[in-house]
C-alpha cells in the first residue's frame, strides 16, 4: 500500500475501553509498554476523568491500531505519553497526522504541553522540534514507579 492509500485507510478516533487489549499489544510492540508504568484500565480511566485524552490512528479495513497519542491532563499542561506509530507504518508520515492531531487538543485546551523523549530517538526530537517543542535544557527525571515502601 502506497503512502496515499495508507493516509486514505487510516482513521483517528478517541479510545473506547474496549480497545485495552489492543493498546496494550500496541505498546509493546513499540516498546511503549511496560507493566512497571502502571498502564492500566484504571489509570487510563481516571486520567480520561481528568480531561486528558487517548487517541488511536486505526486502519479503516484492517481495524489496527497503527498509533497512538495519549495525553494527561494536570490543570496547569498537558503531558503527551505514549506517542508513537507501528513499526511497519514509520516512515510514510504518519506521526505527523497523529501530531497534528494531538496539538489540536492541546490548542483547544488552552494550556501548555510537555512531553519526554529518549535522547537517542533522534526521529521524534526532530519531529517534535519541527512542531515547536523546545528543549528544557539539562533537566533530570526521577520518577518512584512503587510507591509501597513510602
Amino acid at each position: 500500500m502506497d503512502n496515499l492509500d495508507l493516509h486514505n485507510d487510516l482513521t483517528i478516533r478517541d479510545y473506547q475501553e474496549d480497545d485495552y487489549d489492543e493498546i496494550v499489544k500496541f505498546w509493546f510492540l513499540t516498546n511503549m509498554g511496560n507493566p512497571e508504568r502502571g498502564d492500566n484500565r484504571e489509570t487510563i480511566r481516571r486520567t480520561l476523568e481528568l480531561g486528558g485524552k487517548l487517541i488511536l490512528m486505526e486502519s479503516k479495513s484492517t481495524k489496527q491500531i497503527c498509533g497512538t497519542s495519549w495525553m494527561t491532563y494536570d490543570g496547569r499542561r498537558i503531558v503527551l505519553h505514549h506517542f508513537g506509530i507501528l513499526p511497519e507504518c514509520q516512515g510514510k508520515g504518519l506521526s505527523k497526522i497523529l501530531l497534528k492531531e494531538s496539538l489540536q487538543f492541546v490548542k483547544n485546551m488552552h494550556t501548555q504541553v510537555k512531553l519526554e523523549v529518549h535522547s537517542t530517538n533522534v526521529k521524534a526530537i526532530n519531529l517534535y522540534q519541527k512542531f515547536g517543542f523546545q528543549h528544557l535544557g539539562e533537566y533530570k527525571v526521577y520518577i518512584i514507579r512503587d510507591t509501597s515502601n513510602l
